[in-house]
């Protein structure tokens, strides 16, 4: 069949069109995104903007257009924490709703870490052993371990990049000041004190291999000398400890921007790499991980796979 699967995140509203079948790996067949950066479109009192939900409906209409034209058999369209956590969130829904035909179903912050260790869990098979899973999202971090397909442990926390970049560092992406190191340092102290209440009970789930997934750590990756993206999909990518905090070192000197001249980094996502990039040293070095598998599927292929998997034959 042809299934769409419409990915309303914090920082895109990105449409893959795959053709799959149960027990299949699902091969994709379309794939457009609109950069809106949700989570910096959320005011003070922690309603999205007016302007950031006029984007959002024109982007569900032109993919709901897409969809259509590329006749997909089936379209399911999910938000994540951007959408989840605005004060609005009823009201963008049901313009969404209205205006487009579209319903977007809010996936929560365990939802999401279910299923992109569904992905990882499948992209790596059995022989990986327990897995450690972590995602670094536009407005959330995800962390999920262990031995099945659903995760023993899955824990959503606020520390996405862009979440922080907005609230923490008030960095503008046109900046060609890098922020203040105090700042850079209470950001850290903020990460850690949120990582604080779930280090300890994912140390006791335990693993055996730690993987990262996400734009932000595959970017980390290839600052620290992974293969470009243009060494295809299968191309085994790594990330160290020792590397990212050399990734570190040398961004957080690089005014917001510069950082997209460095080879590997969105326009789109530049402005929040640093905040990324703090989140990624301090979820590492606190669960004592001193490198991580790159997996170039995440949450859309583990909702794209949990629907596979509940259509196939009794």
């Amino acid at each position: 069949m042809r299934l769409g699967v419409l990915d309303v995140g914090s920082n895109t509203v990105h449409l893959l069109v795959v053709d799959a079948h149960h027990g299949a790996h699902p091969w994709p067949a379309h794939s457009e995104k609109a950069v809106l950066r949700l989570a910096e479109q959320i005011g003070p009192d922690g309603a999205l903007r007016e302007a950031g939900a006029d984007a959002l409906v024109k982007a569900v209409d032109a993919a709901r257009t897409a969809a259509t034209g590329l006749k997909v058999d089936e379209l399911i369209a999910f938000a994540t924490s951007a959408v989840r956590d605005a004060t609005n969130a009823a009201d963008v829904l049901a313009r969404v709703r209205d205006a487009t035909g579209v319903r977007l179903e809010v996936l929560s912050g365990a939802d999401e870490a279910r299923m992109t260790f569904l992905a990882v869990r499948r992209w790596f098979g059995w022989s990986a052993g327990r897995l450690l899973v972590l995602d670094i999202g536009g407005g959330s971090l995800e962390i999920a371990a262990g031995i099945d397909e659903n995760p023993d442990a899955a824990v959503s926390l606020p520390l996405g990049a862009g979440r922080l970049t907005r609230d923490r560092l008030g960095v503008d992406p046109e900046s060609r000041v890098p922020p203040a190191s105090k700042i850079v340092e209470e950001l850290r102290q903020y990460v850690e004190a949120q990582l604080d209440p779930v280090v300890e009970r994912m140390i006791e789930v335990g693993w055996d291999r730690p993987v990262a997934t996400s734009k932000t750590f595959r970017t980390l990756a290839r600052l620290a000398g992974a293969a470009p993206s243009g060494a295809g999909l299968w191309a085994r990518r790594r990330l160290t400890r020792s590397g990212l905090r050399q990734v570190l070192g040398f961004i957080r000197h690089i005014p917001p921007a510069q950082l997209v001249e460095l080879e590997g980094v969105s326009a789109g996502r530049a402005h929040q790499l640093l905040a990324g990039a703090v989140v990624a040293e301090s979820v590492m070095r606190r669960l004592g991980v001193e490198s991580v598998d790159i997996c170039p599927w995440a949450l859309r292929e583990g909702v794209i796979l949990n629907r596979m998997d509940r259509l196939a034959p009794v």
